[in-house]
């Protein structure tokens, strides 16, 4: 996957609208061009993995991009083939002299265990050289395409409004591409702000789907930053009242703090559509309009709920604002926001994401 192009994505299994295969069960693939994705269809639709069975079925999935967070037995990036999960609760890991021990790789870098390694040219399933085209032998490519990209795991914000924008606020918008570690503005150089992300890969996905969008009038940019952690020096206070520097490692509404939980994270670009959820049943759609007005925030044009089991705690479903940068505002301000009902012993949290559906 390449991070900067549109890509076709294959997907095998229910009806959707990118490429796909499905061996046991699912599988989504991304491919470098739309050509490689047809080719890809043309050569394995209908296919069968073994004499007479296991049926191959391939579709056009929805997404136009996938999100892979991690190498391994489930999910594998071609492009990245040093893509390792940090485990939960070690912290970020140390940058090592020698980079990865010799045992944890095979001479082509991916791993000899890895189960998801391209098919060889001469591999059993190829029918005849007329009806398989070359694709089926994906290369392996030589190099990741992160080398020389993303070398930090803190992001440099500027462009931030000086009266609307907070560290709160930066995390409600930048957890959606990855956890958030610290975020801290810079006071000498105002309006802008050092975030410190879970790693590399997370700071690569935001700066691929938030530099350049605007907020509160003012366009972002989003690029690596040299330092590689945010150190709590010269915290002062923002015109808002609130802290200069938060810290954000223990908060639960980070969303990628395990696998299980992040594979739940759909990676959107910037939306005019929001998704909300756990939300409490209580809550109508003037409810949620009037919590917009609150906080001054453009209010959206439609709603849609979703249809929720009868002993469902919470509800969600979607919202379409007028532009994608309403969304935006709104999303920053009210993601994360405590909803308490009459009689309620916790609050509710209220979740929002970027949303697939373009409108409602």
């Amino acid at each position: 996957m390449h991070p900067t192009m549109s890509l076709a994505t294959v997907s095998i299994s229910a009806a959707t609208c990118s490429l796909a295969v499905i061996f046991l069960d699912y599988l989504s693939s991304t491919f470098e061009s739309v050509q490689n994705a047809q080719k890809a269809k043309a050569a394995l639709n209908g296919a069968d993995i073994y004499a007479g069975c296991c049926t191959l079925k391939i579709e056009y999935a929805r997404p136009s991009r996938l999100n892979v967070i991690r190498n391994d037995n489930d999910s594998w990036d071609y492009t990245k083939p040093f893509l390792v999960r940090r485990e939960r609760g070690k912290g970020r890991q140390r940058q090592a002299i020698l980079g990865e021990h010799p045992s944890s790789y095979s001479n082509n870098g991916y791993g000899s265990h890895c189960p998801l390694l391209p098919l060889p040219s001469n591999n059993r399933f190829k029918r005849s050289s007329h009806e398989v085209p070359d694709v089926v032998a994906y290369p392996l490519p030589q190099t990741s395409s992160y080398i020389g990209h993303s070398s930090s795991s803190v992001a440099m914000v500027s462009g931030l409004h000086p009266t609307k924008m907070n560290c709160t606020r930066i995390f409600n918008l930048f957890c959606l591409y990855g956890n958030i570690e610290k975020v801290k503005f810079m006071k000498s150089v105002p309006g802008t702000a050092l975030v410190e992300m879970g790693d590399e890969y997370a700071v690569d996905r935001a700066i691929t789907h938030l530099n350049s969008i605007k907020v509160f009038s003012k366009r972002l940019n989003v690029c690596v930053s040299k330092q590689h952690a945010v150190i709590p020096s010269q915290v002062f206070e923002l015109e808002d009242g609130s802290s200069s520097y938060k810290d954000f490692a223990m908060t639960r509404n980070n969303r990628f703090t395990s696998a299980g939980q992040a594979s739940k994270n759909i990676i959107q670009p910037p939306s005019c559509v929001l998704h909300f959820y756990n939300v409490p049943p209580c809550i109508t759609e003037d409810d949620l309009l009037r919590l917009c007005t609150e906080h001054d925030v453009p209010g959206f044009i439609k709603f849609k709920m979703f249809d929720a089991k009868p002993s469902s705690k919470t509800i969600s479903g979607l919202l379409e604002f007028d532009s994608k940068t309403h969304a935006v505002e709104a999303l920053t301000v009210l993601n994360h926001y405590q909803i308490r009902i009459p009689n309620g012993s916790n609050p509710y949290t209220l979740k929002l994401c970027f949303s697939t559906s373009s409108h409602l």
